[in-house]
């Protein structure tokens, strides 16, 4: 079920209405969770908003300047990235990490841990 919505947010497109661009993005499975990097170029850190809901996860980036896209003679103005991540399964929302450097937000998604570790005898 997790991929299928992977699957469907990835078929998103430019949000013309609201002027906002999906962003470039990655999210890979390690052993201890998922790993999510998204690409915001022009955006400073301070206009980063990220938002965390029972079953997403919302970025939203304000660009330095305003980013301009001409189709079918028709150009159109973009002043925000913007995008929404399923979250998977089993994760610990209270040890969720973000980190922002050189134009990629990277944000840690940590598995719970489960099981217990048995002493030997």
């Amino acid at each position: 079920m997790f991929d299928r919505q992977i699957n469907t947010l990835g078929k998103e497109i430019d949000d013309f209405l609201n002027k906002e661009l999906m962003p470039l993005s990655r999210l890979e499975e390690k052993d201890a969770g998922w790993i999510l990097e998204i690409d915001l170029p022009f955006v400073n850190k301070k206009n980063i908003s990220i938002i965390l809901t029972t079953y997403h996860l919302i970025i939203k980036a304000k660009l330095e300047k305003t980013h301009y896209v001409s189709k079918f003679n028709c150009i159109t103005e973009f002043d925000y990235f913007k995008k929404t991540f399923p979250l998977p399964p089993a994760i610990d929302i209270k040890q969720i990490s973000s980190k922002f450097k050189n134009g990629i937000l990277g944000i840690s998604l940590p598995k719970i841990s489960t099981g217990k570790k048995l002493r030997i005898d």
